[in-house]
């Protein structure tokens, strides 16, 4: 016995000096932003059955079950959305192709809908509509979210003076009519913004977003998503774009406050220029494999109570640019997006979200 004891005091300090393991939190959020066969114009009605030769390994991964359980489709031009216009792209002020067949083809197999307003190209956009009426483009929004069952992304790319009373009352707007759902029962009530890849760009929509917009205790919207940097990133500077994130800036004046990895995702291309990305067509090979350690366990600091971000986001399904690469046949994502959400066990429909 005492030989025993003996034996175990000598193994003690390897078991003190080992590391804690990391607390690993499953993904919530995996899903693909959608431009259309128009680079994002979403200019015309699709029939159902050629949008689903395109886009048919979004709802099937191989076996039957979708490679992503959100889709949001992009863009809404903000200004035909205050002023519900309607023209040869638009109609009641949402693009002609955003129509009721195409939400139901992915909410009818758990797949969320939501759609995007903005993008880099409508920022001039984004900046008229809040200085027209802030408040009725805000309720705009909201009405068409509840006509189509689909939530809504704020993607306002103003990097110099952006509007914040704006968009202020733009949120305020839209939370009158839809209040923040924890649950996620109702679609409609889902709120999201696009943040900068990390900290360094959209600093004052960032600063506003993660102090007043994204607080665990006082959630306004549901939450961002740090969208792609101008290129594909490395492992490790996606990593560092996304830890500025739950750092913060406190060098900063005034400071940007840490963000809880529960309010955001990370973002990552499947189709990039004229390159047939792993991210799309190799898990094996891809980003969210390599990181997806990080993206299970990355630890709060400063800002929240768990670990881990709420998931990926990718940019971007069919064909997000005019001459690049789509993600139709042959370029199909099942074997990198869908092997991802096999291997991370994605949940469908998604859940409600960690609130802390």
């Amino acid at each position: 016995m005492r030989r025993l004891a003996a034996f175990l005091c000598l193994l003690a300090p390897l078991f003190l000096a080992s590391p804690a393991r990391a607390a690993v939190t499953p993904l919530q959020v995996y899903g693909s932003w959608h431009c259309g066969n128009d680079a994002c114009i979403w200019g015309a009605v699709r029939d159902t059955a050629e949008f689903d030769q395109k886009n048919h390994w979004l709802i099937d991964r191989g076996d039957g079950r979708p490679s992503v359980n959100v889709v949001v489709l992009s863009f809404v031009h903000p200004v035909k959305l205050l002023h519900k216009t309607t023209d040869a792209q638009t109609l009641d002020g949402i693009p002609r192709g955003m129509t009721a067949d195409i939400v139901s083809y992915f909410r009818s197999r758990g797949i969320r809908v939501m759609l995007s307003i903005g993008g880099i190209t409508y920022t001039d956009a984004w900046n008229s509509a809040l200085a027209e009426n802030a408040a009725q483009f805000g309720r705009n929004a909201a009405e068409a979210a509840q006509r189509l069952g689909v939530g809504i992304e704020i993607d306002y790319e103003e990097n110099s003076g952006p509007n914040l009373t704006g968009l202020q009352a733009f949120i305020d707007a839209y939370r009158a009519a839809l209040p923040y759902d924890a649950s996620g029962a109702n679609q409609a009530a889902r709120l999201t913004i696009d943040l900068a890849a990390g900290d360094r760009w959209l600093i004052d929509i960032g600063r506003k977003a993660t102090a007043d917009w994204l607080r665990t205790t006082t959630p306004v919207l549901d939450y961002a998503n740090a969208m792609v940097p101008a290129r594909q990133p490395s492992t490790s500077s996606a990593i560092a774009n996304w830890q500025e994130h739950l750092d913060g800036k406190p060098t900063y004046s005034p400071p940007i406050p840490p963000l809880a990895p529960a309010k955001f995702t990370g973002s990552l291309y499947i189709a990039e220029g004229s390159k047939v990305r792993p991210e799309c067509v190799n898990f094996g090979a891809s980003l969210q494999k390599s990181t997806g350690s990080f993206v299970q366990s990355a630890a709060p600091h400063g800002a929240g109570t768990t670990a881990g971000l709420l998931g990926y986001m990718f940019w971007a399904a069919e064909k997000p640019s005019s001459r690049g690469v789509t993600t139709a046949p042959p370029n199909s994502c099942e074997g990198g997006v869908g092997a991802g959400a096999t291997a991370y066990t994605i949940p469908l429909p998604m859940p409600a979200l960690r609130q802390s």
